[in-house]
């Protein structure tokens, strides 16, 4: 029974998950994918093998993958991997709607401040909703959320800061202007994450000194 429920997943989480990864694959379909903006994260690696050594993409994405979701079993739990499959697997699935349904065209052409404000702006909401309910939409998402855990960094800065570091490198292949607003984008989308998962939680109270002698008070 107790393996049943951390397996659970509440239809109010459910739809903040789809909803967040919906808000990002429409993103990245509708103003990354067609305004040229470039890719972070484990994809932007796996684009990086690709370019470098001609190692298949898709193999990159699952070498980076397993290991991720193997240390997030053991140290975040089954429902976090629960929700995180669901996640990833509802943005695939919105992504390829996109991309095989959608007549909508979001071509800014030469005015890529207006796609990395919108690209920024809608995927780090996207993401933060889907942390915010307990989930990640893979294992770049899952590694950031430990790395945050760990150091005590904002969950934001921490996205940023991966991202930016994979697009900087893939200046080897990439052109410097796309590359240059998709890091705008990314710093924008770090923000953004930050303030969608804090939004509504209270900083903790900090704590008062214990004087010797007077009892401690509790909250």
């Amino acid at each position: 029974m107790r393996n049943i429920t951390e397996w659970k997943i509440n239809s109010r989480q459910l739809l903040i998950m789809l909803l967040g990864s919906f808000l990002l694959a429409f993103s990245y379909y509708h103003i990354n994918f067609q305004n040229g903006l470039s890719e972070g994260g484990f994809v932007g690696l796996a684009l990086l093998g690709k370019y470098l050594f001609d190692l298949p993409p898709a193999l990159t994405m699952l070498v980076l993958d397993i290991p991720i979701f193997i240390l997030a079993v053991w140290l975040k739990g089954r429902k976090f991997i629960a929700h995180t499959l669901v996640a990833s697997m509802s943005f695939s699935l919105f992504y390829e709607l996109c991309d095989s349904f959608s007549p909508l065209r979001m071509d800014f052409g030469s005015n890529l401040l207006m796609a990395a404000l919108l690209s920024g702006l809608l995927t780090g909401f996207g993401a933060g909703l889907v942390i915010r309910a307990g989930g990640a939409t893979g294992g770049d998402d899952i590694l950031s959320l430990m790395i945050s855990q760990w150091s005590g960094l904002k969950i934001g800065t921490v996205f940023m800061t991966m991202d930016a570091i994979v697009l900087v490198v893939s200046l080897l292949y990439l052109p410097l202007k796309e590359t240059m607003f998709t890091i705008l984008a990314v710093m924008i989308a770090g923000q953004m994450i930050t303030w969608t998962v804090q939004f509504g939680h209270r900083a903790p109270a900090p704590r008062r000194p214990v004087t010797y002698g007077m009892k401690k008070k509790t909250a």
